[in-house]
This record gives structure tokens, sequence and C-alpha cells, in this order.
């Protein structure tokens, strides 16, 4: 019989945090997995983008991410929904807190060598992400023999944030065809979305690089996630645990991130978004 603690634990909600819009996409997965789970998510909009902070600043602003959420909603997971965090801060946060923190390089990394025949992986992601190497260690952990080809994408981010995402709009188009021509000509045939903006992107890439297979850090991380609360006895287990619900939380204007995360969440134009609250993520 659970304890009452146990229980208690399961009743809290999940954490999701990243430096603006990206991380709902993992947010979607998340919620598509694990219906009953309550989630707590926190978008750091008033100082996006992460991808070319310091890693110093990376670390700090992770920290302060992590303090609001723990704090706010004393969660019982985490989800680093950030490359940038995740390959800059996640081993410093998980040495810092006890709850389980899950980042999307590993979870995405193994996925791709699973999906890969010829050994040949690609990483796009922001350029902090890449300039860590964290993609690249991560891979050739897993297998030395590996090829694996990186490219930093600068401007997906703020095209994503700035509703530039359909594919037949040449703007973003012809920035897809730039950044991955590296990739195309490294003969690669499994590609890691190294940022949880770019699945937003994802016709688009395909379409450039039609025959490689996409690997989804958002989608990974959530099955990730939902593997560990299964372990750690923390999952609703169609009890009476959580309600399904998410809270909403950014640092800078809530109606500008509502309109957007409508967007990235798939939600009809005319559908009522949740609350958004503001935070003043500097006193945490």
């Amino acid at each position: 019989m659970a304890t009452i603690e146990t229980a208690q634990n399961r009743n809290r909600p999940i954490g999701v945090f990243d430096s603006g819009l990206g991380g709902l996409t993992a947010l979607k997965e998340i919620r598509a997995i694990l219906p009953e789970e309550d989630l707590v998510y926190f978008g750091d909009t008033g100082r996006v983008p992460y991808g070319s902070r310091s890693r110093e600043t990376i670390c700090r602003y992770a920290e302060q991410d992590m303090r609001f959420l723990l704090s706010e909603s004393a969660c019982k997971a985490v989800v680093v929904a950030c490359g940038t965090v995740s390959a800059n801060a996640l081993e410093q946060l998980k040495r810092h807190y006890t709850v389980p923190i899950i980042g999307v390089i590993e979870p995405a990394v193994e996925a791709a060598v699973r999906s890969s025949k010829n050994g040949k992986i690609g990483v796009i992601a922001t350029p902090s992400s890449i300039a860590s190497g964290a993609y690249t260690r991560a891979l050739l952990a897993q297998d030395q023999s590996l090829s694996v080809t990186s490219a930093a994408c600068s401007l997906f981010v703020p095209l994503v944030e700035n509703g530039f995402i359909d594919p037949d709009d040449p703007i973003p188009t012809l920035t897809a065809e730039r950044y991955l021509a590296p990739i195309r000509d490294a003969g690669v045939d499994t590609l890691i979305l190294g940022c949880t903006h770019y699945p937003l992107l994802k016709p688009i890439i395909q379409r450039v690089l039609p025959h490689v297979a996409l690997i989804d850090t958002g989608m990974e991380a959530a099955h990730r996630l939902s593997i560990l609360l299964k372990e750690e006895a923390l999952s609703c287990d169609g009890n009476s645990c959580g309600k399904g619900t998410t809270q909403f939380f950014v640092s800078d204007e809530p109606q500008d991130f509502a309109q957007a995360a409508a967007r990235f969440l798939g939600l009809h134009p005319n559908a009522q978004f949740p609350i958004v609250r503001r935070v003043n993520i500097e006193a945490y």
C-alpha cells in the first residue's frame, strides 16, 4: 500500500520550463501521453533567447527558473524543455535539486541512435547548444563509430516565435536550405531537432531533407518522463490524482504569450486560452 507521502507526491504537478515558447511543443507531447497529470509551464519570455547567452548566464537563468517552479508548485518532476539549458546547465541543476529532472538531450540521442541505419547523425540547435558539444559527446558515448554533423541555426527560434512557419513561405524555406546544406552533404539519415522550437519547422525541414528521419526532442523527453514517473511511483494511476490542468507563467507580457502559445499547441484561433500569469523571475 502506498504511503501517505507517496500519495502526496503523486498529487503534485509536473513542471516544464523553457526560455520562451519552444517548450510548449514538449508540453503538448506530455499532455498527449499523460492526460491526467497536472502541469505547470514557465516560459522566460522576458529573457529569450537563451541560445546566444554565455554558459554562466544560462546556468543562472536555469537556477531561477527551477527555484520558481519548486517554490510555486512543489513539482514532483521537472522537464527542462530547452535544448540550450539541457546542454549547458542540466548537470548543475541535478546536483542542486533532489527532484527528478529530465532534459531533452539524452532521450533524443538514444532515439537517434536507434533510428540511424548508416551511423551518420545530424544535430541542429542554437549556437550555444552546438558550441557546448553536448549532443556530440552524448552521441559518441553511445557509439564511438558514429559520424556526427552539427549546425547552429540561430535564426530558427526568432522565425518560429514570429510566426514564420508556413511551408510555402520562402523566408523560412531559404533559411532552412542554407542551414541544412552541410547536413545534407554529410549524408546523414537521422537528424536531431535539438531545440524545442524546431518541430514547428518540421514540414519545412522534411522538405529540404526528404529521406532523413527527424527526432523531436520534446516528444522523446515526454516518453522518458512517462517511464520515470512509473519507475519512481510518481505517476497518476487512474485514481483521484491529477485533474489534467495546466498553469502558465511567463516573465513578460502574458497576452503576447497567449496568442503565440495557441499556435504552438495547435489550438483553434478562437479557442479560449487559460489564464497566463506574469512572474518577476529575477526575484528567485
